[in-house]
């Protein structure tokens, strides 16, 4: 559902941006849905409504970064909690296996030995599954970032001569 909304939101944004000019901003604008759900969306149209203000347009590209930031949150998170939790529960069952190990407990040390073979894999399919996301999310964003300040830029003279990299 997120995947087929950020597709929909950059076919309109893409579309329209590579054949807009500066006396296509009407146009531009009735092309962005005021209704839209998607991130870049509401930011573009926002960004829009607020052409004629530089302060307004930067805090709306930096509430973008926050907002897209927000959004990479659970990738961030799995990323680095998978395998931190992955080696704790490999590191927890380690001790009574070393001491069925001991005892000659063999069958209890097979079984602790499998619980903490399982967790380092699951801990570690959790960060990948966490780093696969956070890259596509950060690549979205990033093209949306891209595009925001170019509209930013193109309707605002002031932004238009701003030093690159806000």
């Amino acid at each position: 559902n997120h995947y087929q909304m950020k597709q929909k939101a950059d076919a309109i944004l893409n579309s329209k941006l590579d054949a807009v000019g500066l006396d296509d901003i009407q146009k531009l604008i009735e092309a962005v849905p005021a209704d839209s759900k998607a991130l870049s969306l509401r930011y573009a149209r926002q960004i829009l409504e607020n052409r004629d203000q530089k302060a307004q347009l930067l805090r709306l590209l930096s509430g973008f970064e926050i907002e897209a930031d927000q959004e990479m949150a659970l990738s961030k998170t799995l990323t680095k909690m998978g395998p931190i939790l992955g080696l704790m529960g490999t590191l927890i069952p380690m001790g009574p296996a070393l001491v069925g190990l001991a005892t000659g407990d063999i069958a209890s040390m097979a079984h602790n030995m499998q619980v903490a073979f399982a967790t380092t894999v699951v801990g570690l399919l959790i960060g990948a599954i966490g780093f696969v996301t956070l890259q596509a999310k950060q690549r979205w964003y990033l093209q949306d970032y891209t595009n925001l300040e170019y509209i930013a830029r193109m309707v605002n003279s002031e932004v238009r001569q701003m030093q690159p990299g806000l």
